[in-house]
């Protein structure tokens, strides 16, 4: 290994008391993502060598998500971040490179400031630790970085053992950092725990560097919400809508239009091209792919899904994973599609489910039709054909196939295959009785009226 070979270590061991929750606090959802997942898709990109979680309560959980993508230590009892970070040394007995501690609960850290923490390391001073700083709108109670212009840091101080000019440093402790292995736990051995809550905590160790004669640095954060906390229902909400509001920037600054953004939400992976229109109270979950024109009306619900060039979409249709749309193909109100596609210029134009469904080009699907994919065991395809026209209110009882040019009656329940360019009609008779509701009618009203003078 060479000395820029790279491990994480992430504290993921906070038993999350105020999230309420039986879900692990860094396995909650941001974008349809778990916040521990944001994190590590970020550190994936500087292709670390190893991967050590540190676990405590709940360790199942993250370890089910994660399986063999990391290494899991367990930290018991929780002695502070220090302490935390310790837990990590067996694990990387045989390893010789940089270690940064990252966060669980703390998503949003982006790659290049790891990248930017990582170089910072290995610059001509050769700091010991490299701290991420960040510079808050408001200090608060921040833990204080004293650095220079040049952040070479002097001190590193708790708010509540700061001096006024220490607290008017702007610049605050994210509680991120960055050393050579044989230094990070050398380090951490000095630590101690006498303070008020008898704990070991991780940034002691750059006061100890300090003390020996040793530099270490500082790196800025580009922005305050990238090393924000989640920590709460209402947190883990405010980072839903950070990363909602950037998201709607980007997809808009890439030539999408969004006619209300403030109601459109994305999944982490979304994708959709330019000359895209989404209309108001859109909702894509993961897996989504929009192509080139299409048009997204209000109040569609989109996962897993794979829509076309031109297409177009609702208002009120709910795409589920499986579901792919071909060019200038349509859905309307009401519409569902599962595991189905929808060839080129086919439609569906409203009160539709197509499940398990291969549809042909230029297509018909009627109002009211159903795919009956489902026998309470196994799942079954329908196959329609190019052109098939499915009159309104049938219903297609699978494995069936409904040939090329076809055509199925209105009312229809259709169990056996339709061949190309056959018209099938599945309907009882209709039966007229002249005058019988007449009769009826009499017969009730009179009925209606001896029960009321009875009583």
């Amino acid at each position: 290994m060479s000395k820029h070979d790279l491990a994480i270590v992430v504290l993921a061991a906070g038993k999350g008391t105020r999230m309420k929750s039986d879900l692990h606090k860094v396995l909650h959802p941001i974008a349809g993502r778990p916040m521990l997942e944001h994190l590590l898709a970020s550190a994936e990109e500087l292709a670390p060598r190893r991967r050590v979680v540190i676990v405590g309560a709940g360790r199942e959980q993250i370890e089910d998500q994660l399986g063999e993508r990391a290494t899991y230590r367990v930290q018991e009892p929780q002695l502070g971040t220090g302490h935390a970070v310790q837990q990590a040394e067996d694990a990387l007995e045989d390893f010789e490179g940089d270690v940064l501690v990252l966060y669980g609960d703390v998503p949003f850290v982006k790659s290049e400031t790891m990248r930017a923490m990582t170089e910072r390391l290995h610059g001509d001073d050769e700091p010991a630790v490299v701290v991420l700083g960040f510079e808050p709108a408001d200090p608060l109670a921040y833990g204080r970085v004293v650095a220079d212009d040049d952040g070479r840091i002097s001190k590193m101080v708790e708010y509540k053992d700061a001096d006024e000019g220490e607290r008017a440093c702007r610049l605050c402790n994210s509680g991120l950092m960055a050393a050579r292995k044989g230094d990070m736990f050398e380090l951490l051995r000095r630590v101690g725990n006498d303070n008020a809550q008898g704990e070991y905590y991780l940034p002691d160790i750059v006061n100890i560097a300090i003390a020996d004669g040793r530099s270490c640095a500082a790196v800025t954060a580009g922005a305050e919400a990238e090393v924000a906390g989640i920590n709460s229902r209402a947190e883990l909400a405010a980072a839903e809508a950070q990363w909602q509001e950037l998201k709607r920037e980007e997809a808009m600054a890439a030539g999408v239009t969004l006619r209300a953004p403030d109601t459109v939400f994305f999944s982490y992976d979304t994708e959709i091209a330019n000359d895209v229109t989404v209309e108001p109270h859109v909702v894509f979950g993961p897996g989504v792919k929009i192509a080139r024109g299409a048009l997204i009306r209000s109040f569609s619900h989109l996962e897993g899904a794979t829509v076309g060039e031109d297409c177009k979409v609702g208002p009120y249709a709910r795409l589920r994973p499986g579901a792919v749309m071909e060019k200038d193909s349509f859905v309307g109100n009401f519409v569902e599609m599962k595991k189905a596609t929808l060839g080129e210029g086919a439609k569906a134009s409203h009160l539709t489910y197509l499940g398990d469904t291969t549809v042909g080009e230029n297509a018909n699907i009627g109002a009211g039709t159903i795919t009956c994919n489902y026998d309470g065991y196994f799942k079954y395809r329908t196959e329609i054909g190019a052109r098939a026209f499915i009159g309104s209110n049938s219903a297609l009882v699978a494995p069936v196939r409904i040939g090329r040019d076809a055509i199925v009656a209105a009312g229809s329940t259709v169990t056996r295959d339709v061949e190309d360019g056959e018209m099938r009609m599945e309907r009882a008779e209709q039966l007229v009785k002249p005058g019988w509701a007449d009769r009826f009618h009499d017969a009730m009203k009179k009925k209606k009226a001896a029960e009321k003078d009875k009583k």
